[in-house]
């Protein structure tokens, strides 16, 4: 998608430990997530937020969620879904 992006690893803690804790030991995954997802969309409510999806399994996605400021992006949070959220489809693999 032409942008890099980056999280402290203060801010990682916080999501795998507060926000979503599952996703502890995971940091391949949303690597994997963010460099080759099998869907994007653009946030209803934040045209600068995208949601990355990456199938686990039938039915089961990691979403890693960017929000994209110029050429940077910022990890928001990531966790698993059983559900891709409603919001413009940007790119389908």
């Amino acid at each position: 998608m032409g942008f890099r992006v980056r999280v402290t690893h203060s801010y990682w803690e916080l999501i795998v430990t507060v926000k979503h804790p599952v996703m502890g030991g995971r940091e391949s995954d949303v690597k994997e997530t963010l460099q080759s997802p099998d869907e994007v969309r653009q946030s209803k409510s934040d045209p600068n937020v995208y949601l990355f999806y990456k199938a686990e399994q039938t039915g089961r996605w990691v979403c890693a969620v960017v929000k994209r400021l110029d050429d940077d992006g910022y990890l928001i949070t990531t966790y698993p879904t059983d559900a891709i959220k409603e919001g413009a489809r940007i790119w389908l693999k």
